[in-house]
């Protein structure tokens, strides 16, 4: 299985990003499909997630301004990414999960300046 996720680059506090990630390899019915960030010096952490059944859930510190979609195909999600402040500024991972299978891709970075 791959994730190849994509969409990052250098936005301006207030502007947006759309991050998509593409899985190939297996079909990925029942997985929950998630996007993670991790900062320099930070541990990685949810930004948000959304279930087999379409339920998403958020990080406090991104709720109202990012959403999580899954595509039409099965293979993909988006992550929208609205009112960006540079506290944003972070490496993008996506990951999909089924017990007891987990894969995460290779990332993309997302740079807010201020």
């Amino acid at each position: 299985v791959q994730l190849q996720a994509s969409g990052g680059g250098l936005v301006q506090a207030g502007g947006s990003l759309r991050l998509s990630c593409v899985a190939s390899g297996s079909t990925f019915s029942g997985y929950r499909w998630g996007w993670y960030r991790q900062a320099p010096g930070k541990q990685r952490k949810l930004v948000a997630d959304i279930s087999s059944g379409g339920i998403a859930n958020y990080a406090d510190s991104v709720k109202g301004r990012f959403t999580i979609s899954r595509g039409n195909t099965g293979n993909t999600v988006n992550l929208q990414m609205n009112s960006l402040k540079p506290e944003d500024t972070a490496v993008y991972v996506c990951n999909i999960a089924r017990w007891p299978y987990e894969y995460w891709g290779q990332g993309t970075q997302v740079t807010v300046s201020s």
